[in-house]
């Protein structure tokens, strides 16, 4: 074979093998081309925000007045009974006797409720009903028996919500049935400041449980909102609210790593989704939280 002959095979030989190692690449190179999954790229995406799923949400930390998450924060929307935490508010700063006994009366009547008709409770008991469980003629009582009546009772709803600066805040009724009755999440974050101030709101959102007793028969009432019994969970005011306009609604004031964390979740569609989306926001914050005290330790040591 000639020079020239021997040169062009070594050629082919050299293409054939550089051909040959290109197509058995280490794994490690192979991976890097690895395109992630469309929820990793989320992830990633999102990695400065809790994934939330509820339409509007707001997380304020009350210790040191800041704003730390917000989607869709000043969209007007029911509020559903979360309505009730303004309703109590009122009714608590009128100060009337909680051992004082009100009848559930036919003027009293509301859907989705379990009270009968007639039935006799204190005060203290219907503040425990509306808050825990979110009892409709609980509420509705509550406010009928306000100084002035129901209308009165509404009226100074609207003048606590201008004094607390909820300015797009408006109520027609104490119970949340409405779609009239409307908020936003930075409004209703307001809300749950000055309810976590009242003694009465705090004792009975937190209830993990209440049975009235009439006579012979036993009513059991069980919390809307699971979270209360969770041990892992501080929290000092809570309450839910469901309406087809407004959707599943969960608003708390909780201490997570001592700071005093204040959420509002909006148009959860999904049942768990508003307990879910609380979930994912604490442990959010546990993150964040854990990132800003660990270099502060590491500088005093």
């Amino acid at each position: 074979m000639s020079t020239r002959g021997s040169g062009l095979l070594a050629l082919v030989l050299i293409s054939f093998l550089t051909a040959g190692l290109g197509t058995s690449a280490p794994a490690h190179a192979v991976r890097r081309h690895y395109v992630p999954h469309r929820y990793a790229i989320r992830r990633r995406r999102l990695a400065g925000h809790p994934y939330v799923r509820s339409r509007e949400a707001f997380v304020y930390d009350a210790t040191v007045a800041r704003v730390l998450y917000a989607k869709r924060p000043a969209g007007i929307t029911p509020i559903a009974s979360i309505t009730k935490l303004m309703t109590t508010l009122v009714v608590a700063e009128a100060h009337q006797p909680l051992n004082q006994r009100l009848r559930i009366t036919r003027s009293d009547w509301t859907p989705y409720s379990h009270l009968p008709i007639g039935i006799e409770l204190t005060r203290a008991q219907l503040f425990h009903l509306a808050l825990m469980s979110s009892e409709n003629r609980a509420a509705r009582t509550l406010c009928r028996d306000y100084p002035g009546g129901l209308r009165a009772c509404v009226r100074a709803m609207n003048a606590k919500a201008r004094a607390l600066g909820m300015r797009h805040t408006h109520f027609v009724e104490p119970t949340g049935l409405s779609p009239a009755d409307v908020s936003t999440p930075g409004d209703l974050a307001k809300l749950v400041l000055a309810a976590a101030h009242n003694p009465v709101i705090r004792r009975y959102s937190t209830s993990p449980g209440y049975t009235i007793r009439d006579g012979r028969w036993r009513l059991p009432y069980y919390p809307t909102d699971p979270l209360v019994r969770d041990h892992w969970w501080h929290i000092v005011v809570q309450k839910t609210g469901f309406t087809h306009w407004a959707g599943q609604c969960l608003v708390l004031d909780t201490y997570i790593d001592h700071h005093d964390v204040i959420m509002v979740l909006m148009h959860s569609w999904g049942k768990y989704t508003r307990t879910a989306d609380a979930r994912r926001v604490r442990s959010w914050l546990q993150a964040r939280f854990a990132r800003r005290h660990w270099p502060a330790v590491a500088a005093r040591m």
